[in-house]
């Protein structure tokens, strides 16, 4: 049985179906019994459980031959960080009292950090505590998700003007599909590969790195509106979060994570070998994901 975490979003989604087609047994794992109605018509067998609560994570993990474990961030939550480190220690407890045989971990680009870097911070606490689990670890560390840009999709396309924190605009940064990650995930899952004498640590991304130009570009030509890049100058950023309604504490985080990126910290891990590249391109999402968020009409060229 492979248990999958996060199966609403579409990295949960891309792997628990790769996993069915592969003729795997497969436990979805949901909040609300409502999200998981697609993977249920596939075969997967499906789970309540709250990622804040051990016992419940405990309850779903049993009898797990592979386990894919998430940590999202709560965006809703006054403290975001805490949030996140309450939602880790118990997923680590449930995985510390019933160890499986395999756990891959949905971790990011620059987790290798212990500070300095935002929210990624938390996803080197998450690796750093799941070490202490007596079982097969793979870190799967994902590049920046493309479909992160549909929050401000409405306004650019209205507007005319894409907001971003990426500085300069021209500079080449990696990206990758969610549904590529999911994928990814569900062969490192299958692969007998791990050991339990140190973490797999695999990185994923799109075969080709873009800026934030080719953001605004792509979307052009999609949307067939003009749209241009705007370079949101550092001081301005938490006001416009704040505008935004992020809370003070998650901006915070937003701005370190910007800040390291900018920086170049946010990256492939420098000793890390072993490196995926998705095949799905910006284009391809952004035509996903516009007529979703505006009902935009998709230029056909």
């Amino acid at each position: 049985m492979f248990v999958i975490f996060g199966a609403a979003g579409p990295v949960g989604h891309a792997c628990a179906s790769a996993l069915r087609r592969a003729g795997r047994e497969v436990r979805a794992v949901f909040r609300d019994a409502k999200q998981g109605e697609a993977l249920a018509a596939i075969g997967c067998e499906i789970a309540l459980a709250d990622l804040n609560d051990a016992e419940s994570v405990a309850r779903a993990i049993k009898g797990a031959q592979a386990v894919q474990v998430l940590c999202p961030v709560p965006r809703a939550h006054d403290d975001p960080e805490a949030g996140m480190r309450r939602t880790i220690d118990a997923s680590v407890a449930a995985l510390r009292e019933a160890p499986p045989p395999h756990v891959l971990v949905l971790s990011d680009y620059g987790a290798e950090h212990a500070d300095g870097t935002g929210i990624t911070t938390l996803f080197h606490y998450f690796e750093t505590q799941l070490r202490s689990i007596d079982s097969s670890l793979t870190f799967l560390r994902s590049a920046e998700h493309m479909h992160n840009w549909a929050r401000v999709l409405p306004a650019a396309l209205e507007r005319g003007v894409l907001p971003s924190l990426h500085h300069p605009l021209d500079k080449l940064f990696p990206t990758v599909a969610a549904r590529d990650v999911g994928q990814f995930a569900a062969e490192l899952l299958l692969d007998t590969q791990p050991s339990r004498a140190m973490p797999r640590i695999v990185s994923v991304e799109a075969s080709e790195r873009v800026s934030a130009l080719d953001v605004a570009r792509t979307l052009e030509q999609l949307s067939g509106r003009p749209v241009v890049d705007w370079e949101v100058p550092r001081d301005d950023w938490p006001a416009v979060m704040h505008g935004a309604g992020i809370g003070e504490r998650h901006a915070r985080l937003i701005v370190d994570l910007y800040d390291a990126h900018n920086a170049g910290r946010i990256d492939v891990e420098a000793n890390v070998s072993e490196r995926r590249f998705g095949a799905t391109t910006l284009k391809e999402v952004l035509a996903e994901l516009l007529p979703r968020v505006t009902g935009a009409q998709v230029a056909a060229h």
